[in-house]
């Protein structure tokens, strides 16, 4: 197919292949490196698939055989990946390119995923005369093109499936999922997202992508986590797109790991662990000052049986009553009353000023007494005010909640258990209204409380003469 050069101008040929190289260079300046004036070039070109393609690792036995389903070593391998290792290509330019066609010196794929059988023709193939020919290389295996011309790329299930034979599948494969993390980690980095907190187009360095596919950048979930984590709202650190919060999608570790400090991590995690352990209504705290491990119920005891009260702490082993929190006393004897209690309630039984009380006083300190009544007076007062000023406790947690107004479907912020504020009883998460708009239930319109407004402002004498 070639010619001599005297048949063809060089002038116009050294032209084009200026033109096409700078087409190149700048549309893919990442594939192109060499010297084209002294005609030899190198193309490294990778193979970017659309989406998520399912690529399926198999051995030459396997393919062979043509058994898909056999278990062992020889067993086919799908992983899902975005794009594949580069090929190259070292070319050498003749000086008369594109009247005759470039020589391909090398093909080389990196890892050697491709056999490179049959290559090299469909790449001469693409050649026309007088028509270059890289670019059209470059896209053709960018694009991914290639592997169906070779036989490599199948519809299964309306899915496209790149099928790879190679002797060691089980090496190749960290090696490519190796490049495609890499891969996607260089390009994430190289991006701009807009975050949807403070609505600023951030490079994606800075940014951060949830398992969830959404990004936002590090400064808005480092302030939004740091704070939930503070107050104990270990429920909110998740994503903040708007779908992930209908669904209470939570941050996986790895996520929160990327994001707040090491004092964080351990804070998340026992904040965790403490609202897991809270909704287990059988769950008691180790009384031991410098222990306060959460105990559970002893398995495999009836319910009824006074062997229930028993706690045995699993960090100190400390034998607890469940209901008086003191040292273990059997199932048979009723738990005692605190000596403090049994003293208090004689004082306060007494007589303001009556020679009992004084001789209580002197003998335990007036000072003392006093503080325990005041601290007795204030308990019950605290829960006289929890029954009259906050509504039913949540039937998951017993967590009580005061409301001036507004709706009267609650949602649990410690269990997230969805129930009625006035009955106390639970709602269907997913239709919670549906106790509120239906004829007959005992809460039947009364999804607000209307309440009467007394103190209105009225008009004082003399304001007409202002």
């Amino acid at each position: 197919m070639s010619a001599p050069s005297a048949e063809y101008d060089l002038d116009a040929c050294a032209a084009l292949q200026r033109e096409e190289w700078e087409v190149l260079e700048a549309i893919h300046p990442d594939c192109i490196s060499g010297d084209p004036s002294k005609g030899l070039i190198r193309l490294e070109v990778p193979v970017d698939l659309p989406g998520s393609t399912a690529v399926v690792l198999a051995s030459d036995s396997t393919i062979e055989s043509g058994s898909s389903s056999s278990s062992g070593p020889s067993t086919p391998q799908t992983i899902s990946l975005t794009t594949l290792p580069p090929i190259l290509l070292d070319i050498c330019l003749p000086s008369t390119y594109p009247y005759t066609p470039p020589q391909v010196r090398a093909v080389h794929a990196t890892y050697s995923w491709l056999s490179l059988d049959g290559l090299r023709e469909a790449l001469a193939g693409k050649w026309e005369e007088g028509q270059g020919v890289l670019y059209t290389w470059v896209e053709w295996i960018r694009s991914g093109e290639f592997l169906e011309e070779l036989s490599m790329s199948t519809i299964i299930e309306g899915r496209r499936t790149i099928w790879i034979v190679h002797p060691t599948p089980a090496l190749l494969l960290p090696s490519l999922e190796g490049y495609n993390s890499s891969t996607q980690a260089a390009r994430f980095s190289q991006n701009s997202y807009e975050c949807e907190v403070c609505m600023t187009s951030i490079k994606g360095a800075r940014c951060i992508m949830l398992s969830c596919s959404h990004v936002f950048c590090r400064s808005c979930l480092e302030d939004f986590w740091g704070l939930c984590i503070r107050e104990g709202d270990v429920g909110r650190v998740g994503c903040p797109d708007p779908e992930c919060v209908k669904e209470h999608r939570e941050a996986t570790e790895e996520d929160v790991r990327r994001v707040v400090t090491e004092e964080e991590i351990l804070r998340w995690k026992w904040l965790r662990l403490k609202r897991a352990l809270e909704k287990d209504p059988t769950l008691v705290h180790c009384p031991m000052a410098l222990c306060q491990t959460p105990v559970p119920r002893p398995q495999n005891v009836e319910d009824g049986s006074p062997w229930e009260r028993l706690r045995i702490c699993p960090d100190c082993g400390y034998s607890f009553c469940a209901y008086c929190k003191r040292t273990w006393h059997g199932p048979v004897a009723n738990c005692p009353i605190s000596a403090t209690k049994l003293i208090l309630q004689e004082y306060m039984a007494l007589a303001e000023g009556s020679p009992e009380r004084k001789k209580m006083e002197v003998r335990y300190g007036r000072i003392t007494l006093q503080r325990l009544v005041t601290e007795y007076e204030e308990e019950r007062a605290f829960h006289e005010w929890l029954e009259r000023c906050t509504g039913t406790p949540c039937p998951g947690c017993d967590l009580r909640v005061e409301k001036h107004s507004g709706c009267n479907h609650m949602t649990c912020v410690r269990c997230k258990e969805h129930y009625c504020y006035r009955c106390g009883q639970r709602l269907d998460r997913h239709h919670p209204y549906k106790h509120f708009s239906t004829p007959g239930l005992r809460c039947f319109s009364k999804l607000f409380d209307v309440e009467s407004i007394d103190d209105e402002w009225q008009p004082v004498e003399g304001f007409d003469v202002i």
